[in-house]
């Protein structure tokens, strides 16, 4: 008997998260992080969540390797220490040679080896620490997984599915939920607080300077001071957020499910700017973030370079299809993946596309990019992962 697959059981999945260059700030804020001199260790590889690669890509990159999955992958990988750390919408977190594929292990969302049983998927982005893998599901189980053998740790129940990955700070980690909480937790899985806001909680937590920031289904952006779990500052945004936000100095920036991407001061609260391109249609992914650029996809399928600091527009790349894929810097490119099946690789300083793969099917996910290599998973049926080097 033929198995089904999650598509024709479930119908289609969601979307991914939605993602001169100075690099993301304030890796020091926690040690116990895996070392991110040239990996990719979170959904936007920092605490600031800037999508900026600490690594070289080649000009030209090839396909190293390729791993297919019933249901595809939407999720952005994680890339530390030479292993690729997977996320698939069939319920394993892959743990990968990087320089040959080779599954090393995998670990499983549920404890049954029994492959017709369901088991929820994995849509949010791994952290990885120095011993630890910390990845949750859809049915809103954070597992703690041994970064070395693959073996759970433990497991923190919310009463829904998370979406976005996990952050870190000090001897705590953060998690957000559809449940409509945000959750601090020990090393050892223990509550240390709760903050509850009205509605669900889709992105990855932000972290600078001792706070948070969440955005999500109540139309509201919050500033959580990190020590108390209290609130700090509270901005209505008008509409709600899929995007996680990437933060650079005193500025935020993310995009709305109605159609615009705002810069906020969030230590004051002020809307700087607000951007629209000839569209009003949602920016689901989560945007790289420059000296001089705040780079975004749409679902007008065109890849957007905004002037940081004024929130003019500097260029725009159009694709065939929506993009949910999160974009990551190296060097002077960015790439990304386009709903028409396309890998693009643009140049940073006026758009110009300088590489492209044909990948076939929908690329939703965000791009990884660590160690010298580029990795990203098509979201439909056999999907199929890559690695670029």
């Amino acid at each position: 008997m033929n198995r089904m697959t999650r598509r024709q059981t479930l119908g289609i999945c969601l979307g991914t998260l939605a993602a001169g260059t100075r690099l993301p700030a304030l890796w020091g804020e926690d040690q116990a992080v895996a070392t991110p001199e040239t990996g990719w260790t979170s959904f936007r590889n920092g605490p600031a969540q800037q999508g900026i690669a600490t690594t070289q890509l080649a000009a030209d990159p090839q396909l190293k390797w390729e791993l297919s999955s019933a249901d595809g992958w939407i999720s952005t990988c994680a890339i530390a220490g030479g292993h690729v750390y997977a996320p698939a919408l069939r319920g394993y977190l892959h743990c990968l040679d990087k320089e040959t594929g080779k599954e090393l292990w995998r670990y499983r969302s549920i404890e049954s080896k029994d492959e017709d049983e369901f088991a929820p998927g994995f849509k949010a982005a791994p952290l990885v620490t120095d011993d630890t893998i910390y990845i949750g599901d859809e049915d809103g189980i954070l597992h703690a997984v041994d970064r070395s053998s693959g073996k759970l740790r433990w497991k923190y129940v919310t009463d829904a599915e998370i979406a976005g990955g996990v952050a870190a700070f000090e001897d705590k980690v953060l998690l957000a939920s559809h449940d409509a909480y945000l959750y601090c937790l020990t090393r050892d899985g223990e509550e240390a607080w709760k903050f509850e806001t009205n509605d669900r909680i889709n992105c990855s937590p932000g972290i600078v300077e001792g706070f948070t920031f969440v955005s999500g289904c109540d139309e509201h952006l919050r500033v959580i001071d990190l020590k108390s779990g209290k609130e700090s500052r509270d901005v209505e945004m008008g509409s709600y957020l899929i995007a996680s936000p990437a933060i650079y100095d005193d500025m935020l920036y993310v995009g709305s499910h109605a159609g615009d991407v705002a810069a906020l001061n969030w230590k004051t609260g002020e809307i700087v700017w607000r951007y629209r391109g000839r569209r009003d249609l949602p920016y689901h992914a989560s945007a790289a973030v420059t000296d001089e650029l705040v780079l975004v996809g749409g679902h007008d399928k065109v890849m957007h370079a905004i002037d940081r600091k004024t929130g003019e527009g500097r260029w725009a790349f159009a694709t065939k299809a929506r993009i949910d894929s999160s974009p990551a810097v190296v060097d002077e490119r960015v790439f990304f993946g386009g709903g028409d099946g396309n890998i693009y690789g643009l140049k940073l300083s006026d758009g110009t596309p300088v590489w492209k793969y044909n990948a076939g099917k929908p690329v939703n996910a965000g791009i990884a990019i660590g160690d010298g290599c580029l990795v990203v998973g098509e979201d439909d049926t056999n999907g199929k992962l890559r690695c670029f080097g």
